[in-house]
């Protein structure tokens, strides 16, 4: 099966070093798994509590696990991966310390990406009286995944307060990378984190 394949997967195979273990969190179809096992020789596993994207996981040839990440990674020993992976789901969960600080846990380094909303058309939406909609916000406010809006300046206040290094962090709108300004002018972000 075809997987679709996003700009953002490239960023995160420089990050991976060929033949590493990683679990991704929230995998979908397993898109960036079977990428970086094409690209990169990972070994790894998914996690993805949807019942049809853990089908479609399967069909694309990725090992996943059915498994609701809200309540912990306890079944993964400590640093057992060398990456774990969280792609644009960030936001879509609720107890945002505990998947930081569990990602770190099982993992020697962390991968995150997220939409930032203090990209400057989502102020702008604001300012005209309406949520936000856009390519890295594709919902309706009432019809959105998203639990948690925060920008860039927000995810880095809490890695400071939670004692989380970061190693490296990626900023785009849409696919063009951003180096000045990102917490105004980037759509999306992106983090390598270690403890």
């Amino acid at each position: 099966m075809q997987t679709q394949q996003r700009f953002d997967f490239e960023v995160i195979a420089r990050w991976v070093s060929p033949g590493e273990t990683v679990l991704d969190l929230g995998c979908g179809d397993g898109s960036l798994l079977a990428f970086l096992r094409d690209t990169r020789g990972v070994k790894g596993y998914g996690v993805e509590a949807d019942p049809e994207r853990v089908v479609a996981c399967v069909r694309n040839d990725v090992n996943v696990l059915q498994i609701d990440m809200e309540k912990g990674l306890a079944d993964f020993q400590n640093a057992q991966f060398d990456h774990v992976i969280m792609s644009l789901s960030l936001q879509a969960v609720h107890h945002t310390e505990k998947i930081l600080d569990e990602m770190l846990r099982v993992g020697r380094e962390a991968v995150v990406s997220f939409p930032n909303f203090g990209y400057w058309k989502h102020r702008q939406a604001i300012l005209n009286g309406r949520m936000p909609v856009s390519e890295s916000l594709p919902f309706e406010w009432y019809d959105t995944p998203n639990v948690r809006f925060f920008t860039i300046a927000d995810f880095e206040a809490l890695c400071e307060a939670r004692g989380i290094r970061i190693l490296e962090r990626a900023a785009f709108d849409d696919d063009k990378p951003v180096i000045e300004e990102p917490n105004f002018l980037a759509s999306m972000a992106m983090y390598r984190l270690a403890r």
